[in-house]
């Protein structure tokens, strides 16, 4: 694969998958194809441009568009080839190559937010997804050529697990609990249809707990790093002993390139970092790395249908592609932290928004 369309790519894992494929294979160009919510940030893609783009010195693997995925025309000239990309800096936008493969990525994936407001959950995540789906099929129809479709999906459509239960296989039942992880459940639904009825080339990857570089400050560990380091108290929902199974970015990314050019098609990967940890043993993590008291911590208000324990079960993805984690958790913590020391300018900019649900439903003490 030489083109590849990544959808969202301008979101937390989008902007360290498109970062980490240029960086690793040279001979591949990435379509970076972003709306640019709230949560998607051309800054966070600055370095990209100045090393991929077409000027400043870049070598013109990078191409960027700003678009919708519910935008059916713009995917089908996109994936034709007949777009050209969205202005950047000086240079003169370039008509985008016709993608051989697709990461689809773009989601509103918030679960705060989809309390909120579900239905737009519903709109980007599922018909979203189906746009994408009928535009790749129909390119496909019209020019017919070897193709990959992979869809990043969750751990969350899987529900909730008890404290002894066995890990998510890539046979658990879907089982979802909040709008956010319903609307993904959905989408998997939709590309496995396809793939049953349209022979579509589609593989979904379902992955637990993201951190580390560029994630918005809206998720547990940026959230309570950024508040921390302005002396503001850490909102620690229930009693703190949800569980989660937490996955550094980089080791993502390379898990994604791993399914996208050698998994099976029609398959279902589970990625996990294999940490599991109590939300409140990561807080206090964060806290100790920071130098900061525990007495900033403050119980408050559960979530609404929260999930205890996600746990996933990797066992396939190691010995299908040989992938597994080589992150750990506490250094990779460290570092996390100190990213976020290192660019205030960047998260400082984005926080009145970054709380703006937190402010709503995480803030309520018990």
């Amino acid at each position: 694969m030489r083109d590849v369309l990544v959808t969202g790519g301008a979101g937390f894992i989008g902007v360290n998958f498109v970062r980490w494929v240029l960086a690793c294979d040279p001979d591949v160009r990435i379509v970076n194809l972003d709306l640019l919510t709230y949560a998607g940030n051309l800054e966070s893609l600055a370095d990209v441009f100045r090393r991929y783009g077409p000027d400043g010195g870049g070598d013109g693997r990078h191409f960027f568009i700003r678009a919708d995925v519910r935008d059916f025309e713009t995917l089908r000239r996109v994936l034709a080839g007949e777009a050209t990309e969205t202005p950047h800096g000086s240079a003169i936008a370039r008509r985008i190559p016709a993608p051989d493969a697709v990461v689809h990525m773009a989601a509103e994936s918030h679960v705060d937010r989809s309390i909120m407001g579900p239905a737009v959950f519903v709109d980007t995540n599922v018909r979203g997804t189906l746009t994408v789906l009928e535009a790749c099929r129909g390119e496909l129809a019209r020019s017919p050529r070897p193709f990959r479709f992979l869809h990043v999906s969750t751990d969350e459509v899987y529900g909730s697990l008890g404290e002894r239960d066995p890990a998510f296989t890539e046979a658990t039942p879907l089982a979802a609990n909040s709008p956010y992880s319903a609307s993904k459940a959905a989408a998997d639904l939709l590309v496995q249809s396809y793939v049953a009825t349209f022979d579509f080339p589609a593989i979904i990857t379902r992955c637990s707990n993201n951190y580390g570089p560029y994630q918005f400050p809206e998720k547990l560990i940026p959230l309570m790093i950024t508040r921390a380091l302005a002396g503001q108290e850490l909102p620690v929902y229930g009693d703190g002993l949800n569980v989660r199974d937490w996955l550094h970015v980089e080791d993502h990314a390379r898990a994604i390139w791993e399914v996208l050019t050698r998994g099976r098609l029609g398959e279902v990967y589970n990625i996990g970092g294999q940490a599991e940890r109590p939300n409140i043993e990561v807080v206090r993590g964060l806290l100790g790395i920071l130098g900061k008291p525990e007495s900033l911590i403050r119980y408050v208000t559960d979530r609404a249908g929260h999930d205890r324990r996600y746990a996933m079960n990797i066992d396939k993805l190691r010995r299908e592609l040989g992938w597994q984690p080589r992150h750990g958790f506490e250094a990779g913590l460290v570092r996390t932290v100190q990213w976020y020391q290192d660019h205030r300018g960047w998260w400082e900019r984005v926080l009145s928004e970054a709380y703006r649900a937190s402010n709503a439903l995480y803030l309520k003490a018990d």
